[in-house]
């Protein structure tokens, strides 16, 4: 297909128009299309291995979520489809329905979908074919017979049961439940269904835009897809005011941390769970446009997801068939969870939610607007999360620092989550992943010189500039970690107490590619002050190949033992060093900062330790 022309007065950041998007959709629909099976019932897409819910499922996955993208490019369009997409899905939808199977592939017919009740995956699936009926209600639902709706009905209606995951789950059901009410389909069953849904939701919610997903503290991107997703996209679909003045304002205050987390490149940071899912991180931010709860401008909010799809698009998330691959930029085994197969990435698709805008709405037709990485250095803390956001304007690099947030698993395996458990992120690079060496990552090393694992982290307080947390490497021991930023210094501390005096620790820094951008790493106190950082390989992270860290080497002395390092990553060409960035002045367990622009900051972390 063609690709339409830049529009650099219109968009001076990416250059796209709403028909870079139409193209896009299309691109992607069309490129899927030799993988259905014969009567367009699943989409059979090839990958270099199945999901743990099987290859019948996987089919199901790669026709739910490309015909939700198919529902936003026609819905979009006001039922205009020039390419013909809903009449395959149609036809699909009827194969699918007839015959539930299992998920085996070699049982039932070829076309068939398995059951939600026999593959808890189709449960997912469910809610992306429910939303993309409601999508296209009008040239879809009503134009097919009594049976298929029957059919259809028929198989979504054990997704209004409780959800079998504790977690974002539970809006899969209120999805199906919201087209099933539209549809005048098991309206009562469907109305407990979505009451019961935000019951569950409700009690994860902790305030200022940030919900946990699930009875832990899991703050990742699922925040933005799914848990504001779901219920702001429904409120406005059941024109139920009600809800919308209740989860809109949430969206609102979510959207106002979100949009820091964007590089100026237009990468979301790869932190969390599901990376594969790319573009999807753009559909919070066209929600929030299409319902009015946006702190955004139309132009910011262009120029977010039209950065964002770009972003991945010009790094190879294609393959020459013109398929999603199972990674960041190009595959990425290492970031893929078992539960994905190679339908998985097409839940980007949620990031053409924009396409619901009409083609004369301000935010297709006003000039792009900068992000706010672009505007001015932040320093950020998330509300509730102990996450500390910091962006430099300079190069448009966005950090995270975690200091709360944890995967539910984690604490469970007795392993590290590399998407969740590193002190820090950047939208440039690592997490390094397998037997590398953690980047990032503070340690005690063991006899055999193998370093302890983080866990769970326990938020231990936030203030202007600084947030820490605390963890137990292993039994009477514990680490009480705090950050400290200022532009694109960092100041990092860790209190190691109770640990036998003269055991070592290991402090690493940024895992960076050859092509950049530029980490340092230097000692203040607790390392050899006469020893500069050491530089391990850490080999390829989903930036790609060849990447290293710096790292910095201590013993322990007594039974409060404090280190303490002066970190920055930064793309600026030529940068000073970080030992220029700030005066760090240790007095017991305080710390005493002065900036480079003479501003200070303070912590006393043993009153951290009182507090805790």
């Amino acid at each position: 297909m063609p690709t339409p022309p830049e529009n650099r007065e219109l968009s001076p950041y990416t250059g796209w128009t709403r028909a870079h998007w139409e193209a896009t959709a299309d691109r992607l629909l069309l490129a899927v299309r030799p993988f259905a099976s014969s009567r367009h019932g699943l989409i059979d897409l090839p990958g270099p291995r199945p999901s743990w819910s099987g290859a019948r499922s996987d089919g199901l996955e790669g026709w739910a979520r490309t015909f939700f993208l198919a529902a936003l490019r026609v819905a979009g369009a006001r039922g205009a489809d020039p390419h013909g997409h809903l009449d395959r899905y149609a036809e699909g939808l009827a194969a699918g329905t007839a015959k539930p199977g299992t998920g085996d592939p070699g049982t039932g017919d070829p076309d068939s979908w398995p059951r939600t009740t026999d593959t808890r995956q189709a449960i997912v699936e469910a809610a992306s074919v429910a939303l993309g009926l409601r999508l296209t209600r009008p040239w879809l639902w009503d134009r097919l017979d009594d049976r298929t709706r029957a059919q259809v009905v028929d198989w979504l209606r054990p997704a209004l049961g409780p959800s079998p995951v504790d977690n974002n789950w539970w809006l899969f059901g209120l999805t199906v439940a919201g087209f099933l009410q539209d549809a005048g389909a098991e309206t009562d069953r469907a109305a407990a269904t979505i009451d019961r849904s935000l019951a569950r939701v409700e009690e994860w919610y902790l305030g200022d835009g940030w919900y946990s997903d699930g009875d832990n503290r899991a703050f990742d991107h699922y925040n933005a897809w799914a848990l504001h997703l779901y219920p702001v996209l429904h409120a406005h679909l059941a024109g139920d005011r009600e809800l919308l003045d209740r989860y809109g304002p949430r969206l609102r205050a979510h959207l106002d941390d979100y949009v820091h987390l964007f590089d100026a490149s237009g990468a979301p940071l790869p932190y969390g769970r599901s990376l594969i899912y790319r573009f999807a991180a753009a559909a919070a931010p066209w929600l929030g446009t299409l319902t009015g709860h946006t702190p955004l401008t139309p132009g910011a909010t262009r120029r977010l997801a039209s950065g964002t799809v770009r972003y991945f698009l010009d790094r190879g998330a294609t393959d020459p068939d013109g398929l999603l691959t199972l990674g960041w930029h190009g595959p990425y085994p290492p970031f893929v969870q078992e539960y994905s197969g190679p339908g998985s990435p097409y839940w980007a698709s949620k990031g053409f939610l924009g396409l619901l805008l009409p083609a004369d709405h301000p935010v297709w037709t006003d000039p792009e607007e900068p992000l706010p990485a672009e505007r001015a250095d932040t320093v950020r803390l998330f509300g509730p999360t102990g996450l500390l956001v910091q962006t430099t304007a300079a190069d448009g690099l966005v950090r995270l620092h975690n200091h709360g947030s944890n995967h539910v698993h984690s604490a469970d395996q007795g392993e590290d989550d590399p998407g969740y458990a590193r002190h820090a992120y950047a939208t440039r690079t690592g997490p390094t992943t397998g037997p590398a060496p953690a980047d990032n990552h503070f340690a005690l090393l063991t006899r055999d010189g193998r370093p302890t694992t983080r866990g769970a982290a326990t938020p231990a307080g936030t203030g202007p500039g600084w947030a820490a947390s605390r963890h137990t490497p292993y039994p009477g021991v514990r680490v009480l970690s705090a950050t400290l930023v200022h532009g694109r210094a960092e100041v990092r501390a860790h209190l190691v107490l109770g640990a036998p005096e003269g055991t070592p620790v290991r402090q690493t820094g940024w895992a960076t590619t050859p092509q950049g951008p530029h980490a340092q790493l230097h000692p203040v106190h607790g390392y050899p002050a006469d020893r500069e950082a050491d530089e391990l390989p850490t080999g390829e992270t989903l930036q790609g190949p060849g990447s290293r860290t710096l790292t910095l080497h201590g013993v322990t002395s007594g039974p409060a033992a404090l280190f303490v390092a002066l970190a920055s990553l930064t793309a600026e060409p030529a940068p000073v060093p970080v030992a220029a960035l700030g005066d760090v002045r240790v007095v017991g367990h305080a710390l005493h900062v002065t900036w480079r622009n003479g501003t200070t900051a303070g912590l006393d972390l043993a009153a951290l330790v009182e507090r805790v």
